[in-house]
């Protein structure tokens, strides 16, 4: 998409309210049709217009991932314009590119695993997640995908439940630095899987991705947003999100689109 669009789908996606983060696709870096440098401006300029007006700032994940030069000038960018996350895509810039990026600057850095089915798809190669993680963490990264329920490429739940809690597991007994990094759930992800992702994972300390959840949700991306909302405050509370929608119709609607 060029950055006009892209703009759109951003004002959309945050002036419906409610949302604390969003991301760049991990497969859109830096193309001639949407030069990062435009891209990130146009995003920036509907996060920094809802800042205004509500006092809430939403992180942006923006890809920078490509060679080490370019992505150093990527970061000075995101920081010189109050941005507050970047994106890598682990598989494809390796450790070095990551420790340079971290030593390079303070801003977030959002761990993406594209690729990561060459390391997990074969019982005789790769390796676990569980141990893949703990590079990325030792390298720098902040955030770490880690699929989500119910899920549309090839993981078990039990697997990706297994990688986030692996991410929310101290490497090192250091009082006040426990090492942990943020997990992020995506892949297929609306409000149906909202209470189950809470409980299984026994804490709030998680990105929950779900741009289809939002945009294509019957009501349109705000009713999307209320939805998640709606369906996380029903699994804090103990309720279950059907007896809940009785009550909170976008909901009922997600429930009813995506169940």
């Amino acid at each position: 998409s060029s950055p006009a669009a892209i703009s759109v789908s951003a004002r959309a996606a945050v002036s419906c309210g409610g949302l604390d983060f969003i991301k760049d696709d991990e497969l859109m870096g830096d193309p001639p049709h949407s030069p990062f440098e435009h891209r990130f401006e146009a995003v920036m300029a509907v996060i920094d217009r809802h800042a205004d007006r509500t006092g809430r700032k939403v992180m942006y994940a923006a890809n920078i991932s490509g060679d080490i030069d370019a992505m150093r000038r990527q970061l000075d960018l995101i920081e010189r314009r109050g941005g507050t996350c970047a994106m890598l895509v682990l598989n494809s810039v390796g450790l070095s590119a990551v420790i340079e990026m971290r030593r390079h600057s303070a801003v977030a850095l959002h761990g993406h695993r594209a690729g990561w089915g060459l390391f997990s798809r074969s019982p005789d190669l790769g390796m676990s997640y569980l141990a893949y993680q703990k590079f990325w963490r030792l390298a720098g990264i902040d955030h770490m995908h880690v699929n989500g329920l119910s899920n549309k490429f090839c993981e078990p739940d039990e697997s990706v439940m297994a990688s986030a809690h692996g991410c929310l597991t101290p490497m090192f007994e250091r009082a006040g630095r426990p090492d942990t990094v943020m997990p992020v759930f995506s892949s297929g992800q609306t409000a149906v899987q909202a209470a189950e992702t809470y409980t299984r994972l026994g804490s709030d300390d998680f990105i929950y991705c779900c741009g289809g959840g939002i945009m294509a949700h019957p009501g349109g991306p705000a009713a999307g947003v209320r939805s998640l909302h709606d369906a996380f405050e029903a699994a804090a509370a103990g309720v279950p999100a059907r007896d809940y929608a009785a009550t909170h119709p976008e909901l009922e609607a997600a429930l009813q689109a995506f169940g």
